[in-house]
């Protein structure tokens, strides 16, 4: 069976990790037959109302937070070894662009979280496929963007402007679709770049995007 690592950034779409796109990934790993490790960084972030949208005087732990996603079964980002694993998968959610980059704040010139850039460089020169789902496209874009790597982050005209500068190419796609750029092993899907996506509809672009990574891993 293959080893993937799945990495959260908390758990929560407005401040963490899109929990249906993380759900999705998981259940979908295992539908084509394949273990996995959820990893998340051991980071304190600022966390958001999801009820209101506002913005809470509260940090949580990234760790911790991952955690309600994985029941309890997660680990530090620092212990993940690519040598262990055949593949890697970013779910989306606001916490890929807020905690494991500034991309949320800054677009192009994010500084990516340096646990998070090592590991899309490692599993890249070793050739292991990475998917990345939702805005989580971005940061693959910012660390491989000299490789002019292909990926989506669905339709979002200013966010593939940003991805373009980075010098990664983008390419539109439908929420229930994907994104392969063969060459460089990555598989990229929008899911609820698409605000009013319906959960069906992010399954399904998740389920056929990792069906492609797990071919490949």
């Amino acid at each position: 069976m293959k080893n993937i690592a799945v990495v959260l950034s908390g758990c929560g779409y407005l401040d963490g990790a899109e929990i249906t796109e993380s759900v999705s990934a998981l259940i979908s790993l295992t539908q084509f037959k394949a273990n996995y490790q959820v990893f998340a960084p051991d980071l304190e972030f600022p966390t958001t109302n999801h009820l209101s949208g506002d913005a809470q005087n509260e940090k949580r732990n990234a760790m911790t937070e991952a955690s309600r996603i994985a029941r309890g079964k997660v680990q530090n980002l620092t212990e993940l070894n690519p040598d262990e694993f055949d593949g890697v998968v970013f779910p989306g959610g606001f916490g890929a662009a807020l905690n494991l980059s500034d991309w949320g704040k800054v677009g192009s010139s994010a500084r990516v979280l340096d646990d998070v850039s090592k590991t899309i460089t490692e599993f890249h020169s070793q050739s292991k496929p990475i998917c990345a789902i939702c805005i989580a496209p971005a940061l693959v874009a910012k660390v491989l963007g000299s490789h002019e790597v292909h990926l989506t982050i669905g339709n979002d005209k200013e966010t593939a402007l940003e991805i373009e500068k980075t010098g990664a190419k983008h390419v539109e796609c439908k929420v229930t679709d994907y994104v392969t750029d063969r060459e460089n092993k990555i598989v990229t899907t929008p899911a609820y770049m698409f605000d009013d996506a319906r959960p069906s509809d992010v399954f399904k672009g998740i389920n056929s995007a990792l069906k492609e990574f797990c071919e490949m891993a």
